[in-house]
């Protein structure tokens, strides 16, 4: 579609200059020749000049709004194969309202496949209410895959994932999505306000809760020196806000949000120095008493993890402290040089 409308310009301009010219030289004929045939005066002549130089910037409009409406097609027949496309997770009947979480977050023989691709495989895994673990290892090893599994964002292959003992399935989707806040890499913003930005997280917060929130996520110093402050629109997905400032936002509504389980998904890969160290303040304040899933690019962020799993081709290949895992001499050890090198 980019291609037809890059062309689309140029094609037009080209069969402007081409009927110019034709018109030039067949009106020029007919003043020449006029005893011959059809007269045309030059004033005649400058009329359908002016008329024809007239015409050209609607003929342009009407090819722009043509390749719109034929993009806007497109789109709405991909929008509408979403809309009708059949949920795939679903709640059980007369589901389990998952009210609070109580113990622990428990893999048991958890696999996952992805149009036949096995994406995860054997997963054993406890997360103990409070603490904090963290998944590391190299792109494709499958440590997004397994946090998005915990949300019920797919469901697993075979194997369970049980909260508070209770295999999650029998859990409403609902309550148990209530219980859990997510942070990702890019962040998810709204065409609205700041304030309404944060307060997705819980709508019915205070004012004095959004802007607490704010504090907390060390996102108010530069909200409230916005011309409108916590009211100042940041557009589509965000794009009057730096990256940092995006992703302080999404902190801030995820605190606001106060659930208990959170996932962390390389929230600070892509920012510059001073917005990490920003942000990782706030992730550090937000992990206090919650129950953190933390996928980590730059390893020094998850020195202090409880619990380090180190991912390889699906599969759990390391698991311990840093300092465990660095005596080790493995994996892990091998990414914290690459990255020390760096």
């Amino acid at each position: 579609m980019n291609f037809k409308r890059d062309l689309a310009s140029p094609i037009s301009e080209v069969l402007g200059i081409v009927v110019l010219s034709i018109i030039l030289w067949y009106g020029g004929n007919l003043i020449l020749d006029g005893d011959k045939g059809f007269k045309l005066d030059g004033e005649g002549f400058i009329t359908y000049i002016a008329l024809f130089s007239q015409i050209i910037n609607p003929a342009k409009a009407l090819s722009a709004a043509f390749y719109n409406m034929q993009k806007g097609t497109a789109a709405l027949n991909r929008i509408e194969e979403i809309l009708n496309a059949p949920s795939v997770i679903v709640d059980k009947e007369n589901p389990t309202m998952l009210t609070t979480f109580k113990d622990k977050i428990e893999f048991k023989n958890v696999s996952f496949s992805y149009n036949e691709i096995t994406v995860l495989k054997n997963i054993n895994l406890v997360v103990s209410k409070g603490k904090t673990i963290a998944l590391v290892g190299s792109s494709g090893a499958g440590k997004s895959t397994l946090a998005d599994l915990v949300p019920r964002f797919h469901d697993v292959t075979s194997g369970e994932i049980l909260v508070d003992g209770i295999n999650i399935k029998d859990y409403s989707l609902e309550s148990l999505r209530g219980k859990i806040s997510i942070v990702t890499q890019e962040p998810i913003l709204f065409n609205d306000t700041i304030a309404n930005n944060i307060l997705y997280g819980n709508q019915s917060a205070s004012k004095q809760q959004v802007e607490d929130a704010a504090k907390v996520a060390n996102a108010y110093n530069y909200i409230i020196k916005k011309d409108e402050s916590f009211d100042t629109n940041i557009g589509d997905r965000g794009n009057k806000l730096s990256g940092g400032e995006k992703q302080r936002l999404t902190i801030a509504r995820a605190i606001l949000k106060d659930a208990p389980i959170l996932i962390l998904d390389e929230a600070t890969s892509s920012l510059d120095t001073e917005s990490e160290r920003l942000v990782q303040d706030a992730m550090n304040k937000m992990v206090q008493n919650r129950t953190t899933i933390v996928i980590a690019h730059r390893l020094s962020t998850i020195r202090h993890a409880d619990e380090i799993i180190v991912m390889n081709k699906g599969e759990i290949a390391e698991r311990g402290t840093h300092d465990s895992l660095i005596e080790q001499n493995g994996i892990y050890k091998r990414l914290v040089d690459m990255q020390e090198l760096k």
